[in-house]
């Protein structure tokens, strides 16, 4: 499917030409129809003659609903551009035109409508007239078809220029993380609630779970339709109503986004790039009360201009929007900024940058993730895909690091490493990243909880304090020959451990724990501190501590006067 919108100055004859091609009248409310305006958004569908599928949405052409024109050409394929070939080029084709550019519609097809009303030599200069008007922008080069909705000339030509239009633009890029703005909300009667909009970016099944902003309301599709019909799941760029379980109508609006949980970042603060229409009359400044134009939404904004102070008609930069709400957005994404208190399209541009962390003062935006990762340090790879759309293999670990801070870090972990000598380093000393580094260093050894470089012994390792601990085993002698520190250093190597001033080596406790799982298995309701010690054939001065330890480390569990097994026995 290709999602085309109409464009045009009012009263151009858009939705008489939708109804000519399709059959439906995308003028929905009994106000549109009496008046013969078109008021809010409209759509209609074709299939061409090869099987091809368009969707049309239909958008207002007065000035005054410019707003709702704006909430539908978001996330299109193409557009049909309506000319009335009486009239000519008038105020809104001009502005429909450079929104529509802006926004990076990828191409079109240009409607000459009412032909029958003229004759040969007129339709010649209108269409000369519009090839002038649209050069240098995405419609140079389009056909450019006189039709007529009363007589029907020039429709089976335009259906072929819509078909071929739909052939050679490419399908929507699918990320694996669906985003649909709603561009319509209502209550289905033995449905609940229904939401439609363009999908983009992912597929939605029936049966997921999705949130919907920008209030994060929870709920789960229930059904998913397109052209009509019921599917199970839809694939990005199709026209698509979901039916909402868990959130009711009345909390969505038109311009809330529906995605799958933790999957976006939404953005209150973005860094663009700006093009400002040559025919405004006047620079473009931080004054001002603005609104920004993405999807199907219209925020509330304000602007701080990157560089210079301000920029004129027909110039570009740099420039930091301050959302009123949070939006799912990525780089690359097309807005067009307006301005309320004048009622004027301003321009449009790309987002680069969904959450700068440089002030806007020192910032350089783009769209290059390398720019994300030198400026933010180490980023997990889903915190960067987040923020830039971009799946990248990690550095290290789960992290992607700027190549340079990566080799500085890492010179210097292999430094503090080295610097360490025999005794080595406790591997708690380093975080997440430097230790997920170690994990790739060739000679390195980490041995009871150190690290040190392979091959290197520490002398404290061979005092011999050591062997009469470990020969007294659960009655060790008072260590008299070695100081606290050094003691206290054998602790952090695993040699030995201290309990209640008592000192003994790590054997030990393996010897009470053997012990304690005995005196279990023949008395399952636990045993005493007396049935321990004489087990192991030791006093209360040596009995107390290990029966302490064990329970410090959750090997046994003390209840009342016994003790019972713990979850670590």
């Amino acid at each position: 499917m290709r999602v085309f919108a109409t464009a045009g100055h009012v009263d151009h004859g858009k939705s008489t030409l939708i109804k000519t091609l399709t059959g439906t009248n995308p003028d929905r409310w009994a106000e549109e129809q009496e008046r013969g305006l078109t008021i809010d958004l409209g759509f209609a569908h074709l299939e061409t003659a090869d099987g091809r599928h368009i969707s049309f949405i239909d958008v207002p052409g007065h000035v005054r609903y410019l707003g709702n024109m704006l909430a539908g050409v978001g996330g299109i394929n193409g557009c049909l551009f309506v000319v009335d070939a009486n009239e000519g080029w008038m105020p809104q084709t001009e502005e429909h035109l450079r929104i529509l550019h802006l926004t990076g519609a990828p191409g079109g097809v240009v409607a000459l409508t009412k032909s029958d009303l003229c004759d040969a030599d007129h339709l010649e200069l209108v269409s000369l007239e519009v090839i002038d008007h649209v050069e240098g922008t995405f419609l140079q080069g389009a056909a450019i078809i006189p039709v007529s909705a009363t007589t029907g000339a020039g429709m089976t030509e335009l259906v072929d220029a819509l078909a071929a239009l739909a052939h050679s633009t490419p399908a929507s890029v699918d990320r694996g993380r669906p985003r649909l703005f709603v561009d319509r909300v209502f209550a289905a009667k033995g449905s609940g609630t229904v939401v439609t909009g363009t999908l983009r970016d992912g597929s939605f099944a029936v049966g997921d779970h999705v949130v919907v902003g920008p209030r994060q309301r929870e709920a789960r599709i229930r059904g998913v339709q397109t052209l009509g019909e019921n599917v199970e799941r839809i694939a990005p760029g199709h026209r698509v109503a979901l039916n909402l379980a868990g959130v009711d109508h009345r909390e969505i609006r038109r311009g809330d986004v529906v995605v799958k949980p933790n999957q976006w970042f939404h953005s209150n603060r973005v860094d663009v790039h700006l093009q400002v229409l040559d025919s405004l009359g006047h620079r473009v400044s931080r004054r001002g009360a603005y609104t920004v134009h993405v999807g199907s939404d219209e925020i509330p904004a304000r602007l701080r201009v990157i560089g210079p102070e301000s920029i004129g008609p027909g110039e570009s930069a740099f420039v930091r929007l301050h959302l009123d709400r949070p939006v799912p957005l990525l780089p690359g994404d097309h807005f067009i900024l307006r301005e309320s208190g004048r009622r004027e399209t301003v321009g449009g541009g790309q987002v680069l940058d969904v959450d700068p962390v440089r002030p806007a003062s020192r910032a350089t935006p783009d769209t290059d993730w390398r720019r994300v990762v030198a400026e933010r340090g180490p980023i997990t790879v889903h915190d960067l895909s987040l923020l830039t759309g971009e799946s990248i293999a990690p550095t290290v670990g789960q992290w992607v690091i700027d190549q340079l801070r990566f080799e500085a870090m890492r010179d210097d972990v292999a430094k503090r490493i080295a610097s360490s000598g025999a005794e080595g380093l406790d591997v708690a000393v380093f975080d997440d990243i430097e230790r997920a580094m170690i994990d790739s260093f060739d000679g390195v050894a980490i041995d009871n909880g150190r690290i040190r470089v392979r091959g290197t012994t520490d002398p404290l390792l061979e005092h011999p304090v050591i062997g009469r601990l470990r020969s007294g085993n659960c009655a060790p002698p008072t260590p008299s020959d070695i100081g606290n520190a050094d003691l206290r250093r054998l602790a952090k190597l695993g040699v030995l451990f201290e309990r209640d001033g008592e000192w003994f080596h790590v054997d030990a406790l393996e010897t009470a724990r053997s012990t304690a799982r005995e005196l279990l298995t023949t008395h399952p309701d636990g045993f005493t501190l007396s049935q321990f010690r004489d087990s192991l054939g030791i006093t209360r001065k040596h009995a107390v501590p290990l029966a302490t330890e064990l329970d410090a480390r959750g090997i046994t569990r003390r209840r009342d006067d016994v003790r019972i097994a713990g979850p670590r026995l």
